[in-house]
């Protein structure tokens, strides 16, 4: 059997012979990485009607796909809206030109994804996802081994002197996902492993440049800065362990920590800015839960409101079905959930029912509270400090100042202030002096981050004690 590809060098991927990619040359002067990344947020705050905090996210992971070589997890771009026409192909437009060899894949066969991601490394962007991956198991497998390096492998079986043999192909690479609603046409094990960001339909009095309308050379120069950006951090991204906020779930740590390792190379000031849109974004995702996560949840809610611990089957499915909101009372294919039903979903945290005895002569079959103990600890999300002013403190002065004074760099190679969004947009007016410290307002946020950066300083790479430097 073929051997897997070992880790790839920021220089092999370089060299590997992409005829119709065009190879960006770095930047020959070194490059500010703060600056680097306040204009690429400012570019993509001209174009596309975005949240602050999910632009943050993207500009981030745009310079992540130029570090592939040097992380071990890469989260997924999920570009989804909830109709056209709000921007999807425009952001996607943008970063395709401002990726590491960005390669458009609509409609494409899985057999050419992974054979493309085996010869050339690139980032794939996928548009129009919820047309023909929803379908589409073996592109969905495949998306999902590609999160961990570790685990970016998948078998087949190739013809080979009128015989086959079995091939590992190397699907490790960073990916775009767009369409409409793709929380409905993907899996939960995919959305989870993804960076989302929603899109939403432009107001009339809103603003931006078309990006037909853009200049080409303020791409070309932004991906040669990246390009030189990668060249001197990733030894500096290799090695480092940022401090990641305990608020976020197991896999959403996984998503950012390289994410947060790019913006530490740019100074606090962007850490931060990423740690808040980390909190932010991933409140949003936490709130798409799996249907046993989302029945357990109800079942809590139900016992919570009862004095007695015992319940039989019939009395806690009419309490599901009570509430309207819930998908229990149309589960069954328009008509209620069934107690077997119920039985066979609890059956998979453990939970069975038994004979419960209700009164003297009234022993139905049903479940006991401390049945649920365990199965409520690991699987519900416990009450955490309410992370809603992460998206204000995105917004803030502390965390946008230097995107409203960011500069765009020219084919000349000069600077020139970004395009003025509209008024209407969510940036707000830079203060006469850069803040350095949270506001009054986001002291609620930024205690929560600094809680979790306790006694965890942000070391240089080499003066860490797991360095090899």
């Amino acid at each position: 059997m073929a051997a897997p590809n070992p880790k790839i060098s920021p220089q092999a991927v370089a060299e590997v012979n992409t005829p119709l990619l065009p190879k960006v040359m770095p930047s020959q002067d070194a490059v500010d990485p703060a600056a680097l990344l306040s204009a690429i947020l400012a570019t993509i705050l001209q174009h596309v009607i975005i949240d602050l905090a999910q632009a943050v996210a993207v500009t981030l992971w745009i310079a992540m796909t130029w570090f592939m070589p040097c992380i071990n997890v890469a989260p997924l771009l999920v570009i989804t809206a909830p109709e056209r026409a709000c921007g999807k192909s425009q952001l996607l437009s943008i970063a395709l030109r401002l990726v590491f060899r960005g390669i458009s894949a609509s409609n494409a066969s899985a057999p050419f994804l992974f054979r493309a991601l085996e010869a050339w490394q690139p980032t794939l962007l996928i548009d129009e996802a919820d047309t023909f991956i929803r379908e589409n198991a073996e592109i969905k497998g495949m998306l999902n081994a590609g999160h961990t390096r570790e685990s970016a492998y998948v078998g087949r079986a190739t013809a080979k002197d009128g015989d086959f043999e079995p091939v590992l192909f190397c699907v490790w690479g960073a990916k775009v996902l767009a369409g409409i609603a793709l929380e409905k046409h993907l899996p939960d094990a995919t959305m989870s492993r993804s960076i989302i960001a929603s899109m939403r339909r432009k107001l009339p009095s809103e603003t931006i440049v078309r990006i037909r309308h853009a200049d080409k050379s303020t791409f070309d120069v932004l991906a040669s800065q990246l390009a030189r950006f990668a060249a001197d951090y990733s030894e500096q991204v290799a090695n480092a362990r940022p401090v990641v906020p305990d608020a976020l779930g197991d896999r959403a740590q996984d998503n950012w920590e390289p994410l947060l390792a790019i913006a530490a190379c740019a100074g606090e000031a962007w850490f931060e800015k990423a740690t808040a849109a980390a909190l932010e974004l991933s409140k949003t995702t936490d709130e798409s839960v799996s249907a046993g996560n989302e029945l357990l949840t109800d079942i809590h809610a139900v016992f919570s409101s009862r004095k007695n611990p015992k319940i039989s089957s019939a009395d806690l499915i009419d309490a599901l079905v009570a509430d309207t909101e819930s998908p229990w009372a149309t589960y069954n294919r328009g008509r209620p959930l069934t107690p077997r039903q119920l039985s066979k979903m609890l059956s998979g945290y453990g939970i069975k029912s038994k004979t419960v005895r209700m009164g003297p002569y009234d022993t139905p079959k049903g479940y006991e509270q401390n049945q649920f103990s365990d199965a409520f600890a690991r699987y519900l999300t416990p009450a955490r400090p309410d992370s809603s002013e992460a998206a204000h403190t995105a917004k803030s002065p502390s965390a946008a100042d230097d995107v409203c004074n960011a500069s765009v760099p020219s084919e000349d190679g000069s600077s020139h202030s970004a395009t003025p969004v509209d008024s209407t947009t969510e940036v707000p007016t830079p203060p006469p002096a850069k803040v350095s410290s949270p506001s009054p307002q986001n002291t609620k946020l930024w205690d929560e981050v600094k809680d979790s950066c306790q006694e965890k300083p942000i070391l240089p790479f080499d003066q860490r004690p797991d360095s090899d430097f």
